[in-house]
């Protein structure tokens, strides 16, 4: 291994490890209590090296919602690719949803506790959010799609949505929702 690659490399190892412990000190104490000491600490890096990887806490922040966000969105996937039929494949993600509620060290979503604690004031948090809620979005559009559903029913948490998106149709969307649901459900029965 030639003296680049081993740098780049050592490199990679120690943002894994800062982003490790901010993962665990953000999404357990919040995004405020936690200051870059205590992410040294938890690392086990230099105050120096966790500098040189994020100038700054907010840059720390990005990478870890960034990072954790490929990482749910990945686990997500498997669980609900487990299911070949595209009307099971919907209930599959609230499966994983209550799996997820039930883990010991369930906190809330990192993202919607992030944006509580720092998108009034932080561009990079807001985006990384509003990233996450569209992604996850999307994905529940492709099964409703799939499934051949109408598509209000991908919209979900009208207040979280409004309130990060600044889409007053939020309300509508889940209306519409709901809407589609009743009359299903009244065409089921």
């Amino acid at each position: 291994m030639d003296i680049t690659s081993a740098r780049e490399q050592a490199l990679a190892q120690a943002r894994e490890q800062a982003l490790d412990a901010a993962e665990e000190l953000f999404y357990g104490r919040g995004v405020q209590s936690v200051g870059m000491d205590d992410i040294r600490g938890a690392s086990g890096l230099s105050l120096k090296r966790l500098y040189q990887l994020f100038p700054a806490k907010e840059l720390l922040v990005e990478a870890y919602l960034e990072r954790r966000d490929l990482r749910w969105r990945r686990r997500l996937a498997e669980h609900v690719d487990r299911h070949e039929e595209p009307e099971r494949r919907i209930p599959a993600v609230f499966d994983r949803l209550r799996l997820w509620f039930g883990e010991p060290d369930f906190r809330g979503c990192a993202w919607i506790n992030s944006y509580g604690e720092l998108g009034a004031t932080s561009p990079r948090v807001t985006a990384q959010v509003r990233a996450h809620k569209k992604a996850f979005r999307d994905y529940l559009g492709g099964l409703v799609t799939d499934a051949g559903l109408p598509d209000s029913l991908a919209d979900q948490g009208a207040m979280v949505t409004a309130g990060i998106t600044r889409e007053v149709e939020a309300a509508g969307h889940a209306a519409s929702a709901a809407g589609a649901l009743i009359s299903s459900l009244r065409h089921a029965g």
